[in-house]
């Protein structure tokens, strides 16, 4: 099949089901992810799809938000690399925020049993993972707990994150890029997500490549917010250069 034709049936496919995603389109064309990256930039800069995390959605519908089952499915490996590369960036011992995010949920998983350190999350699956460990003092911050997401927003978590100063914040999102800086679909999300910057002296962003140039509706920082981007090889050299030009230090797991 040329691509043109599988562009044309990604379409099809994309506006029959709402969405389409990367690896299950490379199984059903047999062909590489980067393949069907491109068949999707293409179709992107052609005004039909948008892109969004791990994946495309028809044009028109960005505020299109997978809910937290779908999207730990997608790339899976490179949040997996991500995560045990950021465990680099966990202190032995002091106070950190953990954002929601699957990427998060997994780092939450990874910190040693040693650590001794205060963890503050708002979201109920990091929660969930460092509740029995025997070295984290955690800190559940409260508020509406968005279903899609599991994660408290609204004014308590806005209190909450205004009364401390964590030593690192790993925060998550939906969108990065020079231009569109941090963006996430859901405002009340994006609200608690810029509380969370306040409220750390260091910001350390885990995002997968997918995520890189994506724009959603809320956007809750810039990149000149984060001192480190932990991402994965899918970021190319010198798309990970320009991040470094502007101040972001930049580690590709």
């Amino acid at each position: 099949m040329y691509a043109p034709e599988r562009q044309q049936e990604i379409l099809r496919l994309a506006r029959e089901g709402g969405r389409v995603d990367v690896l299950s389109l490379a199984e059903e064309f047999q062909v590489t992810a980067e393949t069907v990256r491109r068949d999707l930039k293409a179709l992107d800069r052609a005004g039909l799809l948008r892109r969004v995390h791990g994946g495309a959605i028809p044009a028109g519908r960005l505020d299109f938000e997978p809910d937290l089952a779908e999207r730990d499915t997608v790339a899976a490996d490179e949040k997996d690399r991500i995560a045990r590369a950021a465990v680099a960036e966990v202190p032995a011992e002091g106070s950190v925020i953990l954002d929601a995010g699957t990427t998060a949920a997994r780092l939450a998983a990874a910190i040693p049993v040693e650590a001794a350190l205060t963890v503050v999350t708002h979201a109920l699956p990091v929660a969930a993972r460092l509740a029995d460990h025997p070295g984290i003092a955690l800190h559940l911050v409260g508020g509406r707990v968005r279903h899609r997401t599991r994660a408290a927003v609204d004014a308590w978590a806005l209190r909450a994150y205004g009364e401390i100063k964590a030593d690192v914040l790993f925060l998550a999102t939906n969108g990065f890029s020079a231009d569109g800086g941090l963006t996430t679909p859901d405002l009340a999300e994006a609200a608690v997500k810029r509380a969370a910057i306040g409220a750390a002296r260091r910001v350390v962003l885990l995002a997968d490549s997918a995520k890189h140039g994506q724009q959603h509706f809320a956007r809750f920082g810039d990149l000149s917010d984060v001192d480190l981007l932990v991402t994965d090889t899918g970021l190319t050299a010198e798309e990970a250069l320009a991040i470094e030009h502007g101040g972001t230090e930049v580690v590709r797991a």
